[in-house]
């Protein structure tokens, strides 16, 4: 050995030491400012948000609020040989080394003393991601700072966050970081499961990204780096198979389905994911295919209805028998009219009609209406509210279920007068619907009309109810939150019983070319339009999905399109035909009634108990819960066969019969259909019986224990009582010993109703008197 070589080496050994001992002795004093010293910020940059369907595959993704282009996902999301390649590839002793690779520095050291020039940097995955974290000139004191920050990051970090962070930020050309961002970018789908070819372009890109990333100008360049990864990885038939695969030349489109969904999905909050970065990967319960058939409805009615006028709208599709949503679509999220990027889902609205149902359902529940009970549609007056039907037509009397497939106004506005408005308020709110005033008194019977407001959301689950025999499951849209428990909100009789009604289909609000369409029977549904014209809903449910279609002007705009029935009912079926939820059009379905669903004997008339004089029929209802008065209409007299007319037993010919007669309340008879009045109704007295020789007056009408029932929302003067005696001369009439009227005997005279007990007296000119006691039912307005 030369004199001078034995010297290097003792001087190399004399170095090494003494750097050995400075190091050892600066340690605790290096540890020490690695923790003083803050990590780099960029480390926790908040990455994109990325949408995905339920299968995993990409729904949206948005810019970064740096404008970049990057996902971060935890490792255990990447493909597994994506990340076995990589650390092959870039740094083979990532999980052993302390964030610098010292015999990686040896190696390259020698490398490039050898060559003459830098050909090989033996930088870690923890190196790379100091340098992307804080970029700076690629010097030797560059690669000195990013080593003494790769320390820094092994002593405060995990090996799997620095990893994750570098999969959130690898160069992949213009704007786009990370993996993720990169396999959406370039080959359309998650970086979950990749193709050796697109694992070796991952891993080629990120080396030169600038004269690497997909372009045609790129293209060769791209292509030999590539291939010269593929040769270090695999072996034939794989390498081949990279080989003969053609490198990217263009960044194909991002995934930006569902921007309306994704404001709404983003507004309600997005749960934090493993990642240093800050991962925003929200995983959703959206079905790809369902939401890509309601996003081709609304998107195929679009130029119409901007037409019209109409220029938002909604289409939701939620599964009933799980609560979860399977399809948000808006109408035209990227277009210039008002209010085209709010999302409509959690928008409260005017639902018009669309309650009607639930309140049915409920007052069922209640024991206070059958299908079968004839209510009254005539002009209703509640103080300075006068309920009208959308058609300005009144019925006389009607069934309940007739009046809800027809949507009928006043029948409903009755109803909730019995029910009473803040107990259905309360059921509202236990449903789910937040936007309702807690301050009672705020609505009033309006409510059931479209006087109070809900959003799509909020209407969609009060119907799943009603699909699933009366439970209520809260709608989830994120695979992360938890189910919660079903609440009963109706019987399963009441639902069963409400879908039987809602699924008629000779009615106004059904689409006169969906008759001819092969639309499942098993589908219910109902229409709304809010006062004004400025909101039209169409809500139904099939055997597996719930569909609510909303359209309307964020500005408040009314259009005289907007009708439920006319626009938005024809998307509902288009929808529900698109999806094929239930059998086909010519099955009957299998949707029996539960047990507590049968048929009861009732008047065959007015659908509530029989009296004596009703004739009887069987109607469906829910067991032990019948209304709990008997019918009110029907009346038994006596006729004289020779006349037709009515007498009683002081006036009566030697042979009479006795009839059964419908005694119509006061001024319903002029708004009943032919099919009511050809009922038999009340004859008039026989003249013979306007006088007495009894020797006193004798009350005729009203009958022996007749009851008397007040009709909601009527004027108790539009619902009077004939009041008609025989007698002798001028007969005088008292209510509660009050001076009623006074008239000749035979003279029918009239008496406006109060709610409670009363006692009729009538005396005649010789001051002779007859009583009787009425019980009016109900409460008087």
């Amino acid at each position: 050995m030369s004199p001078s070589l034995g010297w290097s080496i003792r001087a190399r050994d004399s170095w090494a030491g003494w750097m050995a001992v400075g190091a050892f002795a600066l340690w605790p004093t290096l540890s020490a400012l690695a923790w003083v010293v803050p990590l780099p910020a960029a480390l926790n940059r908040v990455g994109s948000q990325e949408i995905r369907y339920s299968d995993g595959s990409a729904a949206w993704l948005s810019l970064s609020a740096d404008e970049q282009w990057r996902v971060p996902i935890p490792v255990s999301e990447v493909d597994p040989a994506y990340v076995e390649a990589l650390l092959q590839i870039e740094d083979s002793r990532f999980w052993i080394h302390p964030g610098v690779d010292p015999i990686a520095v040896a190696r390259a050291a020698v490398q490039n003393l050898r060559r003459g020039e830098v050909i090989s940097g033996a930088s870690t995955l923890t190196m790379q991601v100091a340098r992307m974290s804080e970029p700076r000139p690629r010097t030797l004191p560059s690669k000195a700072l990013d080593a003494l920050r790769a320390l820094q990051m092994e002593l405060r970090r995990p090996k799997e966050e620095t990893l994750a962070t570098y999969l959130a930020l690898a160069p992949y050309g213009r704007n786009i970081q990370g993996v993720e961002a990169a396999s959406l970018w370039m080959f359309g789908h998650t970086s979950t499961d990749l193709s050796p070819a697109e694992i070796a372009t991952l891993l080629a890109i990120p080396q030169d990204p600038n004269d690497r990333f997909p372009s045609p100008r790129n293209r060769a360049r791209l292509t030999l780096a590539r291939d010269a990864i593929a040769r270090r990885l695999w072996s034939e038939p794989t390498l081949s198979s990279v080989l003969d695969t053609p490198v990217p030349t263009e960044f194909a489109a991002v995934p930006r389905e569902i921007p309306h969904a994704a404001s709404w999905i983003n507004a309600l909050g997005t749960p934090g994911s493993a990642g240093s970065s800050q991962a925003r990967v929200v995983r959703t319960t959206l079905d790809r295919g369902v939401q890509r058939v309601a996003s081709r409805t609304l998107a195929g009615a679009s130029a119409e209805l901007h037409l019209r006028g109409i220029h938002n709208g909604a289409i939701l599709v939620a599964e009933h028998a799980t609560g979860r949503l399977r399809a948000l679509a808006g109408l035209d999220g990227m277009s210039k009219w008002p209010g085209a990027q709010i999302a409509p889902f959690g928008e409260p609205r005017s639902p018009g009609s669309t309650l009607k149902p639930v309140l049915y359902a409920l007052a069922i529940d209640r024991g206070l209406i059958r299908p079968a009970s004839l209510v009254a549609d005539v002009p209703a007056h509640y103080r300075s509210y006068s309920p009208e039907n959308y058609d300005h037509q009144w019925s006389g009397m009607v069934r309940m279920d007739e009046a809800l497939s027809r949507s009928l106004n006043v029948p409903f506005v009755n109803l909730l007068s019995k029910f009473g408005v803040e107990s259905f308020l309360g059921t509202l709110r236990a449903a789910g619907s937040r936007h309702l005033s807690p301050v009672p008194g705020t609505y009033g019977l309006s409510a059931i009309v479209g006087g109070v407001e809900i959003t799509p959301i909020e209407l969609a689950q009060l119907f799943m109810a009603i699909a699933e025999d009366g439970r209520l499951r809260p709608i989830t849209v994120r695979e992360d939150q938890r189910p919660s428990a079903a609440i009963r909100l109706y019987s399963a009789g009441a639902a069963w019983l409400t879908r039987d009604t809602l699924r008629l289909r000779d009615r106004p609000d059904f689409p006169s070319r969906s008759k001819l369409a092969s639309i499942p029977q098993r589908i219910h549904w109902k229409t709304g339009t809010s006062f004004g014209n400025r909101d039209a809903w169409a809500v139904g449910s099939g055997t597996r999905y719930t569909v609510v279609v909303w359209l309307g002007n964020f500005d408040q705009t009314p259009a005289a399109g907007l009708i439920g029935a006319d626009v938005a009912a024809p998307l509902l079926f288009d929808t529900l035909e698109g999806l094929q939820d239930g059998p086909p059009s010519n099955s009957t379905g299998d949707d029996l009634p539960p047990d507590e669903v049968g048929y009861v004997s009732a008047c065959a008339l007015s659908g509530e108990a029989a009296g004596a004089g009703c004739p009887q029929a069987r109607v469906l209802a829910l067991a032990g819960r019948a209304p709990r008065t008997a019918c009110p209409l029907h009346v038994t007299a006596l006729v004289d066969p020779a006349t037709g007319q009515r007498v009683g037993p002081g006036c009566a010919p030697d042979s009479t019969t006795s009839g059964t007669f419908v005694a119509w309340p006061a001024n319903v008879a002029r708004y009943l259909g032919d099919r009511l009045m050809a009922e038999p109704t009340l004859p008039a007295w026989s003249p013979r019986c306007g006088m007495s020789t009894t020797g006193g007056p004798r009350v005729l009408t009203p009958g022996e224990n007749q009851r008397i029932m007040l009709i909601p929302g009527m004027r108790t003067s539009d619902q009077e009582v004939a009041l008609e005696a025989d007698g002798e001369g001028e007969l005088v009439w008292y209510v509660d010993g009050k001076l009623l009227a006074r008239g000749p005997a035979g003279e029918r005279q009239w008496w406006t109703p109060e709610a409670g007990a009363h006692t009729l007296t009538v005396m005649d000119a010789s001051g002779a008197t007859a009583s009787r006691a009425l019980a009016v039912h109900g409460r008087s307005p």
